[in-house]
């Protein structure tokens, strides 16, 4: 037969090494916890005064609450209390518990109930709080990179369509007319220098020193006649024209703007067939309102294909804004864009 002190031992061992799997087998643990604390109870409690198995049992009682087995739990307090006062129906009898003890033991376990509850829900409201920032910060991660996505196509795009059309000029002047074959290349230099700087600034977001200056400046409306004279290069003849009193944009509704122009433009180049288009902008007092006009043949006319109106589209609804874009009735495609500023 164990002696007191080494029956502490071994149930403080059986406790310990239950615990361990307290996550992986809540309601097994409860259950090997309980049948502990009943055998101390029978045996006489723990020699030193320490309710060894009964700490354990309220442990593993509150890891079950938190792991959402209130049946195994309430199970348990029920199987407790029995036990502690049995038989119930002696309970204020002489030589039995009292009333007074039965009643405080109710009140006891009732409170470590609430106890167990009230670490459940401020644990499923940290878990809750942790799971939003997860998507959120999956949400930011995505729109960053669909911004990418969108700046790189918008830039690759418009710069490659203006280079090939220029390379197609310079192979068939080359021999004939060398000094316009000269202006295409030194156009296609000129496009190229600045479609790798425009990359380089776009890339540089995904670098960890983001406190670097640009290599380039950003993209606005300020830099429309660099479009537009890309643009010409290609052969497309392009009007600027202002209404309203131009004023500094948001940076968002500014790059946006800017880049809604470029992509219209990189389909007249590519897609028209015309050979002209107009950009035309108004500045009215909450919103600047962006169109391009081309005057390309309704019947040579090709659909835009690829991302690229879906771009415009996003770049303008993330705004706020909005965007229409189609053919005309007497020919040519229309891009309009209204953006809040």
């Amino acid at each position: 037969m164990l002696r007191p002190g080494a029956t502490d031992y071994v149930l403080l061992a059986i406790g310990v090494v239950a615990l361990l799997a307290r996550r992986a087998y809540p309601v097994l643990v409860l259950g090997v916890a309980l049948a502990a604390a009943m055998t101390e109870a029978v045996i006489g409690g723990s020699r030193q005064g320490v309710p060894v198995a009964w700490n354990v049992l309220i442990v593993a009682f509150i890891n079950a609450v938190v792991y959402r087995k209130r049946a195994a739990a309430i199970a348990s307090l029920v199987i407790g209390y029995l036990v502690s006062v049995w038989p119930p129906w002696l309970i204020g009898s002489p030589g039995h518990t009292s009333a007074a003890s039965a009643f405080g033991l109710l009140a006891g376990l009732t409170i470590l109930l609430s106890v167990a509850e009230l670490i459940r829900a401020r644990n499923q409201r940290a878990i809750a709080i942790a799971r939003r920032r997860e998507e959120e910060a999956r949400r930011v991660a995505s729109e960053e990179r669909l911004a990418i996505a969108r700046d790189l196509h918008d830039v690759v795009a418009h710069n490659i369509s203006v280079i090939n059309v220029q390379a197609n000029t310079a192979l068939h002047l080359m021999d004939r007319q060398p000094e316009r074959a000269r202006e295409a290349l030194t156009a296609i230099h000129e496009v190229s220098r600045q479609a790798l700087g425009e990359l380089r600034s776009v890339l540089g977001v995904l670098r960890a020193d983001g406190d670097a200056a640009p290599l380039v400046p950003s993209p606005g409306l300020g830099r429309l006649e660099e479009l537009a004279a890309h643009a010409r290069a290609a052969g497309i003849t392009v009007r600027l024209v202002a209404e309203g009193t131009p004023r500094p944009l948001p940076a968002d509704v500014d790059v946006a703007a800017y880049r809604i122009v470029q992509e219209a433009l990189t389909n007249s180049v590519r897609h028209s067939g015309g050979h002209a288009a107009t950009v035309h902008l108004r500045y009215d007092a909450d919103a600047v309102t962006i169109e391009i006009d081309d005057d390309g043949p309704a019947a040579a006319r090709q659909a835009p294909q690829g991302n690229g109106m879906a771009g415009m589209t996003e770049r303008a609804r993330a705004l706020g804004g909005t965007l229409d874009a189609g053919f005309k009735p007497g020919g040519g495609f229309r891009v309009l864009a209204q953006l809040p500023a």
